[in-house]
Protein backbone atom coordinates (compact mmCIF):
# COMPACT_ATOMS: atom_id res chain seq x y z
CA UNK A 1 0.00 0.00 0.00
CA UNK A 2 1.62 3.21 -0.95
CA UNK A 3 2.12 6.13 1.52
CA UNK A 4 -0.61 9.14 1.00
CA UNK A 5 1.30 12.46 -0.80
CA UNK A 6 1.62 14.67 1.67
CA UNK A 7 -0.49 17.96 1.90
CA UNK A 8 1.19 20.83 0.91
CA UNK A 9 1.21 24.22 2.45
CA UNK A 10 1.79 27.31 1.56
CA UNK A 11 2.26 29.72 4.75
CA UNK A 12 1.44 33.56 4.06
CA UNK A 13 1.88 36.38 6.75
CA UNK A 14 3.79 40.13 6.73
CA UNK A 15 6.09 38.87 9.27
CA UNK A 16 8.64 37.14 8.07
CA UNK A 17 9.28 35.50 12.00
CA UNK A 18 5.88 34.41 12.03
CA UNK A 19 6.05 32.29 9.13
CA UNK A 20 9.76 31.04 10.12
CA UNK A 21 8.07 30.00 14.16
CA UNK A 22 5.18 28.21 11.78
CA UNK A 23 7.13 26.53 9.40
CA UNK A 24 9.47 25.02 12.32
CA UNK A 25 6.56 23.70 14.17
CA UNK A 26 4.82 22.45 10.81
CA UNK A 27 7.30 20.98 9.43
CA UNK A 28 7.23 18.54 12.99
CA UNK A 29 3.93 17.52 11.50
CA UNK A 30 3.52 14.05 9.85
CA UNK A 31 2.36 13.95 6.43
CA UNK A 32 2.17 17.92 5.95
CA UNK A 33 5.16 19.85 3.90
CA UNK A 34 5.79 23.25 3.79
CA UNK A 35 6.44 24.40 0.46
CA UNK A 36 6.52 27.96 0.14
CA UNK A 37 6.49 31.11 2.22
CA UNK A 38 4.81 34.63 1.12
CA UNK A 39 3.99 37.79 2.47
CA UNK A 40 1.39 39.56 1.17
CA UNK A 41 -1.20 40.43 -1.70
CA UNK A 42 0.09 39.36 -5.27
CA UNK A 43 3.31 37.67 -3.21
CA UNK A 44 0.76 35.20 -2.35
CA UNK A 45 -1.21 34.33 -5.59
CA UNK A 46 1.77 34.66 -7.50
CA UNK A 47 3.40 31.91 -4.75
CA UNK A 48 0.05 29.89 -5.03
CA UNK A 49 -0.15 29.54 -8.97
CA UNK A 50 4.02 28.60 -8.77
CA UNK A 51 4.15 25.93 -6.01
CA UNK A 52 0.51 24.53 -6.20
CA UNK A 53 -0.40 24.08 -2.71
CA UNK A 54 -2.99 22.36 -1.37
CA UNK A 55 -3.90 24.59 1.62
CA UNK A 56 -3.00 28.21 2.14
CA UNK A 57 -2.76 29.29 5.69
CA UNK A 58 -2.61 33.18 5.78
CA UNK A 59 -3.00 36.22 7.81
CA UNK A 60 -6.73 37.24 7.29
CA UNK A 61 -5.99 40.69 8.84
CA UNK A 62 -2.51 42.04 7.94
CA UNK A 63 -1.43 45.43 9.58
CA UNK A 64 -3.23 48.18 6.57
CA UNK A 65 -4.54 45.25 4.20
CA UNK A 66 -7.12 43.54 3.65
CA UNK A 67 -6.51 39.63 4.12
CA UNK A 68 -9.26 38.28 2.96
CA UNK A 69 -9.71 40.31 -0.54
CA UNK A 70 -6.18 37.45 -0.94
CA UNK A 71 -8.27 34.74 0.15
CA UNK A 72 -11.29 35.27 -1.77
CA UNK A 73 -8.35 35.46 -5.11
CA UNK A 74 -6.97 32.13 -4.24
CA UNK A 75 -10.11 30.14 -2.59
CA UNK A 76 -10.60 28.39 -6.12
CA UNK A 77 -7.08 27.40 -6.71
CA UNK A 78 -6.24 25.81 -3.06
CA UNK A 79 -8.04 25.43 0.27
CA UNK A 80 -7.83 28.48 2.93
CA UNK A 81 -6.82 28.34 6.25
CA UNK A 82 -7.52 32.19 7.85
CA UNK A 83 -5.76 33.14 11.06
CA UNK A 84 -7.00 36.35 13.14
CA UNK A 85 -7.26 37.41 16.64
CA UNK A 86 -9.77 36.63 19.05
CA UNK A 87 -12.52 39.25 19.81
CA UNK A 88 -13.30 40.27 16.10
CA UNK A 89 -16.03 37.53 15.48
CA UNK A 90 -17.31 39.75 12.27
CA UNK A 91 -14.35 38.14 10.36
CA UNK A 92 -15.54 34.77 10.24
CA UNK A 93 -18.59 35.45 8.18
CA UNK A 94 -16.54 37.44 6.11
CA UNK A 95 -13.96 34.41 5.92
CA UNK A 96 -16.83 32.68 5.06
CA UNK A 97 -18.52 34.53 2.33
CA UNK A 98 -14.70 34.78 0.51
CA UNK A 99 -14.03 31.10 0.59
CA UNK A 100 -12.28 30.31 3.27
CA UNK A 101 -12.54 26.56 4.56
CA UNK A 102 -10.68 26.94 8.09
CA UNK A 103 -10.71 29.98 10.32
CA UNK A 104 -9.19 29.99 13.48
CA UNK A 105 -7.05 32.44 16.23
CA UNK A 106 -3.86 33.52 16.01
CA UNK A 107 -2.75 32.28 19.42
CA UNK A 108 -3.86 28.40 17.98
CA UNK A 109 -1.43 25.35 18.74
CA UNK A 110 0.75 23.99 16.50
CA UNK A 111 -1.56 20.94 16.58
CA UNK A 112 -4.54 22.74 16.21
CA UNK A 113 -3.70 24.13 12.92
CA UNK A 114 -2.06 21.01 12.31
CA UNK A 115 -5.87 19.45 12.55
CA UNK A 116 -7.49 22.33 10.45
CA UNK A 117 -4.86 22.13 7.54
CA UNK A 118 -5.67 18.02 7.42
CA UNK A 119 -9.63 18.64 7.45
CA UNK A 120 -9.79 21.49 4.84
CA UNK A 121 -7.06 19.38 2.81
CA UNK A 122 -9.71 16.79 2.94
CA UNK A 123 -12.33 18.86 2.05
CA UNK A 124 -13.80 19.71 5.41
CA UNK A 125 -14.41 23.10 7.18
CA UNK A 126 -12.66 23.61 10.65
CA UNK A 127 -14.40 26.52 12.53
CA UNK A 128 -12.68 27.47 15.86
CA UNK A 129 -15.34 26.94 18.47
CA UNK A 130 -14.67 30.43 20.69
CA UNK A 131 -14.90 32.19 17.04
CA UNK A 132 -18.21 30.39 16.04
CA UNK A 133 -19.93 30.75 19.48
CA UNK A 134 -18.86 35.02 19.29
CA UNK A 135 -20.12 35.07 15.57
CA UNK A 136 -23.46 33.79 16.76
CA UNK A 137 -23.29 36.26 19.47
CA UNK A 138 -22.40 39.42 17.44
CA UNK A 139 -24.97 41.38 15.24
CA UNK A 140 -24.14 41.82 11.43
CA UNK A 141 -22.88 45.06 10.35
CA UNK A 142 -25.05 47.98 9.62
CA UNK A 143 -22.47 48.91 6.80
CA UNK A 144 -23.62 48.32 3.44
CA UNK A 145 -20.60 46.77 0.86
CA UNK A 146 -19.64 50.43 -0.40
CA UNK A 147 -19.95 52.06 2.58
CA UNK A 148 -17.82 49.37 3.81
CA UNK A 149 -14.93 49.45 1.28
CA UNK A 150 -14.86 53.31 1.66
CA UNK A 151 -14.23 53.34 5.13
CA UNK A 152 -11.82 50.42 5.08
CA UNK A 153 -10.13 53.14 2.26
CA UNK A 154 -10.49 55.70 4.43
CA UNK A 155 -8.86 53.98 7.56
CA UNK A 156 -6.00 53.58 5.28
CA UNK A 157 -5.42 57.19 4.46
CA UNK A 158 -7.18 57.42 1.41
CA UNK A 159 -8.17 60.81 0.26
CA UNK A 160 -12.15 61.56 -0.94
CA UNK A 161 -10.84 61.75 -4.34
CA UNK A 162 -8.75 58.86 -4.31
CA UNK A 163 -11.95 56.66 -2.20
CA UNK A 164 -14.05 58.25 -5.65
CA UNK A 165 -11.56 56.61 -8.34
CA UNK A 166 -11.06 52.98 -6.08
CA UNK A 167 -15.05 52.47 -5.86
CA UNK A 168 -15.74 54.11 -9.26
CA UNK A 169 -18.22 56.70 -7.77
CA UNK A 170 -18.22 60.48 -7.72
CA UNK A 171 -16.44 62.38 -4.88
CA UNK A 172 -20.01 63.52 -3.83
CA UNK A 173 -21.06 59.69 -3.33
CA UNK A 174 -17.96 59.23 -2.19
CA UNK A 175 -18.65 61.62 0.86
CA UNK A 176 -21.95 60.37 1.62
CA UNK A 177 -20.73 57.14 1.90
CA UNK A 178 -18.47 58.19 4.13
CA UNK A 179 -20.69 60.10 5.97
CA UNK A 180 -23.69 57.50 6.14
CA UNK A 181 -21.20 54.82 7.48
CA UNK A 182 -20.41 57.75 10.32
CA UNK A 183 -23.82 58.00 11.16
CA UNK A 184 -24.76 54.46 11.39
CA UNK A 185 -21.68 53.59 13.52
CA UNK A 186 -22.67 56.34 15.80
CA UNK A 187 -19.28 57.68 15.81
CA UNK A 188 -18.12 61.48 16.15
CA UNK A 189 -16.07 61.16 12.92
CA UNK A 190 -14.42 58.82 10.00
CA UNK A 191 -11.83 58.08 12.24
CA UNK A 192 -14.16 56.79 15.21
CA UNK A 193 -15.94 55.30 12.58
CA UNK A 194 -12.97 52.68 11.42
CA UNK A 195 -11.74 52.56 14.97
CA UNK A 196 -15.71 50.88 15.72
CA UNK A 197 -15.44 48.88 12.71
CA UNK A 198 -12.99 47.51 13.28
CA UNK A 199 -13.25 46.43 16.86
CA UNK A 200 -16.43 44.79 15.59
CA UNK A 201 -14.45 43.14 12.84
CA UNK A 202 -16.11 44.74 10.22
CA UNK A 203 -13.16 45.93 8.05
Amino acid sequence: MSKASPIRVLLAADEPQTRAVLAALLTLEEGIDVVAQAGHGDQIVEAVRRHRPDVAVLDAEPPGRDGLTTATRIAGRCAVVALTSFGRPGYLRRAMAAGVAGFLGKDASADELATAIRRVAGGGRYLDTELAVASMTTADSPLTDHERDALRLAGGGATITRIAVELHVSEAIAHGLISSATTKLNAQGHHEAVRTARRQGWL
